[in-house]
Formats: C-alpha cells, structure tokens, sequence
C-alpha cells in the first residue's frame, strides 16, 4: 500500500492504494487486477494471446459469458438456433477460447448464462474492494459494490489475461450527494438519468464517481447497479457506492461469494472501505432527491434527458455548439421545440439490458403491466436465465404475456442489437438501455430512455406518459 493510505481517504483511494504494484510517472500506477470479465469481443485479446505464445497467468480470476450475440428467441435450439454464421462463430470461439485458457464459461446453453454484467453480481464473483475490469464500457456497473470497475480496451483485455496487471493514470474524485427519500414512481434510472442531465455527458470525465446520500443508502443492490451503470454516460472512469448491509445481505451465500471463516474476515475487510468523514474529494454535486421525476430523454446522448412533465427544448435559448447540437438532435429525433414529453407516440418498447434487467426491475415493469393491455409492440429480455427463472416462478411472466408483451430469453439484445434484436428506420421506442445515440438501436432509430415502469407506461398506453397517474389508478 501506498503510504497516503494512512491519511483520511475515500472509497476509490483505499481501493486504488491497495492495488498499486508500481507508481509510474505523472500519476500512473500499475495495478492488480482482482476480476476480469470477458464475452463475444474479447476474441481479438485471445487472438492476439494466442499469436504471441502467451497463456493466461491466472485463469480463475476470468470469468466468460456469451450475452451480446445470443438470441433471444428460439433458445432451445442453443447454439445450433443461432441462425446468423458470424454470431454462431463468435459464440463458438468464446467458447473454444474459453476452453483453452482454462476460464469458467458460461455459454448459451449454461443455466447462469445472462448479461455479463447481471450475473458477476449475481454469482458473487463481484465484491467490495476489488477491481474489475472487462471488455465493455458499462463495467462500472459493478462499482455498486464498493469496487473499481472500469471498461478497457482489446489491448488492455490482453494485458489483464497475460499479466494480471494494468496501468492506469489515476482519475480525479467527484460525490455525488442524492438526499431526501424518492417519490412513488421514481427510481434509479430516474436519479442517474437527472444526474447526467444537470452535471452533462462529459461532466464527470476524467473522475470516478462515489455516490452518497440517504436516497443511495436506502437503495436496493438493484437501485444502485442502474445508477453505477450509467456512470459512464456522464463520462466518468467508473460509478461506485460504498459497501453496507445491503451489500453484504445482497453477497451472503452466493456462489462465489466467501464462505465460513473466510466470510468474516473479508466482512471486516469491506466494512473498511467506505470513505473516511474527513475524506477530500476533488468535486462535490448535491441533488434533492424528493425534486426528481420520471425522466425521459429526448436527444442522441443521455444527457438531453428531461421529467416527463417537461418540453422538447428550443435551441433558440442556447448558443453556439449547444445551439447546434440540440438543432441535431430535434432534427435526427424529429421532434419540435416546445413538444411536452407526455403524449409523444411510441411505436416499441425494449425492456431489458445490463442496466434495467434484474428482478426488481421486470417487477416495477410488470406492477404496470398488469390488468392492462399493450397498444404497441413490446417485449421483455431478462438479465439472466435464472432471473427469467425467479421470474416465471413469481408469475410475472404471464402478466406480461397476458397483457401482449412478448417474453424472451436472457441477453444484450436491442441495448445495442448486435444479436439482431433490431428497430426499423424511422421507428421510436422507449427503452430501459443505456444509450440513445443516433443509430444506437437500429439505423434511423429514435430511443428514448426511461425506467421499466416508464417502459411499461409506454406499452399500454402507445405513447410516453407519466407512470405515476398509472400506478396511481392501480391504488
């Protein structure tokens, strides 16, 4: 350890001092590398491993799923199903790769298979304390634990599969403070997504985020997952909260998880990390969490997001690169300034991803759904296969087939579509993903986001509305 660890530090420095193997110049460190994911991409890493003669140093800290190319329909063929050569072949090599590296896999037929960053929490292979790193910007994810988790490039997945290792330049520390008790209706994508929308999408670049706050500490494990998630969508290196009992409530028992004695000493350990009363961070943003509302966006990037009770933004009341960059987004969205949010039609909805696809969220969908009829198309991807399974136990899958919305398997699927889970040109969606960029689902397509229950709102209603009159009509 670093010998700043004797002074008052926050949970990203602790985390960090713990790791560094070397201090390189101007702030670069060579770290260890607790935990390292790996899915389909991650064949260019192996590839070049394997050119080179080089094998993995230490396989059991890898763990690989196949989640962006595996379909989410006509799963009981398995990998046979998959009708498309190139994403066969990339499920097929994820395997083989897998195989030869010595590296727990969990392929499309596996009965953990789901979303890489679904199942590390789920399996207990993500834990305070550590650092993790994978092949995939929404990595950050996994910070709900009180871990460094960060997304790295082909190269760098290479170096972490070689070495263990990786250096990094040390980002600066931003709090995020979210005080106050949420209202009905309102949940976790609607704080990060009210986040990214004052603070901008660059507004954290360069920083790691530490959440804090009474609405973050009455969160669920879920909550705080969706808000870690999207951390990357402000810019930042990573999103963390640290560690608690609902943490650890959350770890207990799963898998991967500690057990017996050696449960104790990592507890103590975890129980450690949270950053100290007098800790210094470099920026500090305070949000009243009891002001926010169902959000939505309207724009190409996260950070054109507004509650649902607001308007389409003129850029008459902007200037210059803000001027032009809502003028491109209205055109590419085909929207007019002054539109309200509410009412806007909606032709699909998606309900999934790696940061709306757990439990808690296909419940707030389904609360939603039920009694009700779906106006549009819409389906349902669960984070994982045992999450569909937990889910199909609870019934909530027939709330939502009775209501017409379709029910599939565990995957990425049309966060990104590069399982073929695609929009037509020109169509709008409400989406619980992560990204609206232009083209992002679809070419031409138009993505708005919001939460499961926004999503469902959606579904039975053919247009963006304000769940909270739903949900309050359900009373």
């Amino acid at each position: 350890m670093n010998a700043s660890t004797t002074q008052p530090g926050t949970l990203f420095e602790k985390i960090w001092d713990a790791h560094v193997i070397e201090q390189g110049a101007g702030g670069d460190a060579l770290l260890h590398v607790d935990q390292n994911f790996l899915h389909e991409g991650s064949f260019h890493a192996f590839g070049a491993l394997r050119r080179e003669g080089r094998t993995v140093r230490r396989p059991r800290q890898h763990f690989a799923v196949a989640d962006h190319y595996v379909p989410t329909l006509g799963r009981d063929a398995g990998v046979a199903g998959v009708t498309d050569p190139e994403m066969r072949g990339l499920i097929e090599l994820l395997e083989e790769n897998a195989l030869w590296a010595g590296i727990e896999h969990a392929g499309i037929d596996d009965a953990r298979q789901g979303i890489v960053h679904v199942i590390g929490p789920e399996l207990g292979l993500t834990q305070p304390g550590m650092i993790i790193t994978c092949g995939d910007s929404h990595t950050s994810t996994h910070g709900a634990f009180g871990a460094f988790a960060f997304g790295v490039g082909a190269s760098q997945v290479k170096q972490v599969l070689a070495t263990q290792c990786l250096w990094q330049r040390q980002p600066k520390r931003l709090r995020i403070n979210i005080d106050g008790t949420l209202a009905p209706g309102v949940g976790g994508k609607d704080v990060i997504l009210a986040v990214i929308a004052q603070i901008g999408a660059a507004g954290a670049t360069g920083h790691v985020i530490e959440y804090a706050g009474s609405a973050i500490r009455a969160m669920s494990m879920e909550a705080r997952l969706t808000v870690c998630n999207m951390s990357i969508e402000a810019g930042a290196r990573a999103g963390m909260v640290a560690p608690d009992d609902t943490t650890f409530a959350y770890l207990h028992g799963r898998p991967f998880a500690p057990r017996a004695q050696h449960w104790d000493a990592a507890l103590a350990y975890w129980r450690s990390l949270a950053s100290d009363p007098d800790a210094r961070f470099d920026r500090e943003v305070t949000i009243d969490a009891g002001a926010l509302a169902p959000m939505v966006t309207w724009g190409t990037n996260p950070g054109q997001g507004l509650p649902i009770t607001g308007r389409i933004p003129d850029p008459a009341a902007a200037s210059g690169d803000a001027r032009r960059g809502i003028e491109a987004a209205l055109a590419y969205m085909g929207l007019q300034p002054g539109t309200p949010i509410e009412g806007l039609p909606i032709d699909r909805v998606f309900i999934g991803s790696c940061t709306n696809s757990r439990i808690e969220d296909l419940r707030a969908a389904a609360a939603v759904a039920r009694g009700r009829k779906a106006r549009i198309p819409a389906f349902v991807s669960p984070g994982s296969t045992p999450i569909k399974r937990q889910a199909e136990a609870e019934g909530l899958d027939r709330v939502f087939t009775e209501a017409g919305i379709e029910w599939r398997a565990s995957g990425c699927s049309m966060c990104v579509g590069t399982n073929g889970d695609l929009l037509a040109p020109g169509e709008r969606s409400a989406s619980t993903s992560n990204r609206n960029f232009e083209g992002r689902q679809g070419r031409g397509t138009r993505t708005h986001l919001v939460s499961p229950a926004m999503a469902a709102a959606a579904a039975v209603t053919g247009k963006l509305t304000d769940v909270r009159r739903l949900l309050a009509a359900a009373t």
